[in-house]
């Protein structure tokens, strides 16, 4: 999809957004998917990344709205697509789609949410 997935997989300073709710709900996404790939047949660890995924795409959505971020539109379409898959994940969680949600993770944060980068203040 374009950017190297760290392994392993955690958050580090080159997906920084210098918003310090933002960066630290990132963190907890890439402890999620970790959690996830770590135990697929794990519920618990499934069900936790869809909550911390909702909560920090209606936190970030709310950034944007609070700063009338131009592109909140495509953004917003591109966090109910995920969400929509994962939340239709069951246990348990297959090889490819770990995998996508790794991918996904990297790449949106480094190129969708990188442009809002000194947007929201």
């Amino acid at each position: 999809m374009g950017f190297a997935i760290p392994e392993p997989f955690c958050w580090d300073e080159s997906f920084k957004v210098f918003y310090d709710m933002l960066d630290d709900e990132h963190k907890g996404l890439f402890q999620g998917i970790f959690n996830m790939a770590k135990d697929p047949k794990d519920a618990g660890a499934l069900s936790w990344l869809v909550t911390k995924v909702d909560e920090h795409f209606t936190d970030e959505e709310a950034e944007m709205t609070k700063h009338n971020y131009a592109d909140i539109g495509p953004h917003q379409a591109a966090h109910k697509s995920f969400l929509d898959k994962i939340r239709g994940l069951s246990t348990p969680v297959d090889d490819a789609t770990v995998k996508f949600a790794k991918e996904w993770l990297v790449n949106h944060i480094k190129v969708t949410d990188f442009k809002y980068k000194g947007k929201l203040e």
